[in-house]
């Protein structure tokens, strides 16, 4: 059996064309806090952003050969997704319907900025 010190997950990355634009995105419209803002290296910035309060927040990092539009995989979760579907819809967000089926979370899809591809479940 293999065994690990591993604990927890910090981070997760996200492809932005633009960082400014992108953290602007995630501040303003999603209402993310900013944790992180350095250069690491010359004309390499790091930006993490997160909900307030969450463990794990999201690096928004420079997309190379512009590399946007992906499908992150991020689950997001919120106490009640029709409530936060309705006001991202408000704030101008890409988001598709909302799904609601027996047994399964309320959740829905929606693109940042950059037409990265993010999911809310409620939870």
């Amino acid at each position: 059996m293999t065994t690990t010190t591993l604990t927890d997950i910090r981070t997760v990355a996200v492809p932005a064309g633009d960082q400014e634009s992108a953290v602007a995105f995630y501040v303003e419209k999603l209402g993310f806090e900013k944790r992180m803002d350095a250069e690491i290296e010359e004309g390499f910035r790091w930006v993490e952003v997160a909900p307030p309060g969450a463990r794990v927040s999201i690096a928004i990092v420079s997309a190379a050969g512009g590399g946007t539009g992906i499908d992150t995989g991020i689950r997001l979760t919120t106490p009640d997704a029709a409530v936060e579907h309705a006001a991202m819809r408000e704030r101008g967000i890409d988001v598709d319907d909302l799904l609601e089926m027996p047994d399964i979370p309320p959740m829905f899809t929606f693109r940042d900025g950059d037409g990265n591809t993010l999911y809310v479940v409620e939870g």
